[in-house]
């Protein structure tokens, strides 16, 4: 089977780059994502321009400003209630210039995503961001990928309409991965090796998990990042999720993807291959790096980030990951291995689950319990079916919706 994404493999999107910027639109915008790639975006005026933008609703005075100062010719938003304060946000912010098109509605991104432009930045959080991903894909968009959730859930969907090299990695690992497999042919590869900072918990035992609050969950040491993202680097799922989705882009078997803990996240992640060499992608963590290596590729980005001070002492340190504390990696193995449904099941749940710990109604090592739980129902229910070629966005919509449902009734006892 193909990659989806491989730096050897070269996709010209429908839209080639036009002699001047390459075209761009970023999909939430105002979350951590895409407030990055603007910032990069407004550092290279020569190399990038933007020309639509969305965002889910809750930020409309920083969507408003984002959409001005660069001059977009569409903005949307995901809630309709919002679009009236949108309007206003505009209007007082353009002080009279021209005021670029509202769309609003739950459809409004995925209408963005194929819309004429080189390349699709999609920064949604969320399995939501599933359709515009296939949206770009089917307009022949080159997508620069954040949302590893709409991969995830919808891996075969995603698979049958994307071309080789059509998809680039913005997660720091698997851009990491991306690079690093430049280094050999597919056949001398190994194995690829993600790395996870271990979050604020990693010399803790499950034991001394189970009082963990909120507060020390949202504490990450090295990444700032939303809540339901940090949670989800406390708990390792997170890492989880990028084993599944290092297994459908690189198309690596999962017991060839190995985590390993490197609490410094200098090292992004590694391609071991088979005559022994292991090549390694490292940087400051700054997410700025990745985000300018999608959205430029094939070409590099000078000074989209600080790079490494080789004047300065430095210790990198690996653990191996312990998966009797952290057992979130583990199932997503089990689930990604199964497939179908699963993957969106397993996904679905730790979004609830997440929310219930945040408000107090879960504890923190009952998020990948209840989780597992659900995702072991699934498949008492049905097996996990509607897998392979089979599998549509309804069978996606609706096994996420069951997940939730259920990931509730568990969490609320």
């Amino acid at each position: 089977m193909t990659s989806l994404a491989h730096p050897q493999l070269r996709f010209t999107p429908t839209v080639a780059d036009p002699s001047g910027p390459r075209e761009l639109v970023i999909l939430g915008s105002t979350g951590s994502i895409g407030t990055q790639a603007i910032d990069v975006v407004l550092r290279n005026p020569d190399r990038f321009r933007v020309v639509a933008l969305s965002a889910a609703g809750g930020r409309v005075e920083l969507l408003a400003e984002q959409a001005v100062r660069l001059g977009v010719h569409t903005v949307a938003v995901a809630d309709p209630a919002a679009e009236p304060a949108l309007r206003e946000a505009l209007a007082a912010k353009a002080a009279g210039g021209p005021l670029p098109t509202v769309l609003a509605g739950p459809d409004a991104a995925t209408e963005l995503a194929a819309m004429e432009c080189h390349s699709v930045l999609n920064g949604i959080t969320g399995s939501i961001g599933l359709r515009p991903t296939l949206a770009a894909l089917k307009a022949g968009r080159v997508l620069v990928l954040a949302n590893k959730e709409s991969l995830i859930v919808g891996g075969p969907l995603v698979k049958a309409v994307a071309k080789p090299g059509q998809i680039v990695p913005v997660d720091s690992e698997h851009a990491a991965l991306f690079q690093a497999l430049a280094g050999g042919t597919r056949g001398e590869v190994r194995k690829l090796v993600v790395t996870a900072s271990g979050g604020p918990f990693r010399n803790r035992t499950r034991e001394q998990l189970a009082g963990v609050t909120p507060q020390d969950a949202l504490a990450h040491p090295t990444w700032a990042m939303g809540p339901v993202v940090t949670i989800n680097s406390a708990t390792l799922v997170n890492k989880g999720l990028e084993v599944i989705e290092a297994h459908l882009l690189y198309d690596v078997p999962f017991d060839r993807i190995e985590v390993v803990v490197h609490p410094q996240s200098v090292v992004h992640s590694m391609v071991e291959f088979t005559d022994g060499s292991t090549l390694a992608q490292a940087s400051p963590p700054d997410m700025r790096m990745p985000i300018a290596l999608g959205m430029g590729w094939p070409d590099r980005v000078p000074d989209a980030a600080p790079g490494c001070d080789w004047t300065k002492a430095a210790t990198w340190e690996f653990f191996p990951l312990d998966d009797e504390a952290f057992p979130a990696v583990e199932l997503a193995r089990e689930v990604g291995t199964l497939g179908g449904t699963n993957p969106a099941v397993f996904n679905a749940a730790n979004e609830e689950c997440v929310e219930a710990f945040l408000k107090g109604r879960l504890a923190f090592t009952g998020i990948v319990d209840t989780v597992a739980k659900v995702v072991a129902e699934h498949g008492q229910r049905d097996g996990g079916s509607a897998a392979g070629t089979s599998l549509t966005v309804e069978d996606v919509l609706h096994a996420e919706d069951w997940a939730r449902a259920r990931a509730r009734e568990l969490a609320a006892g």
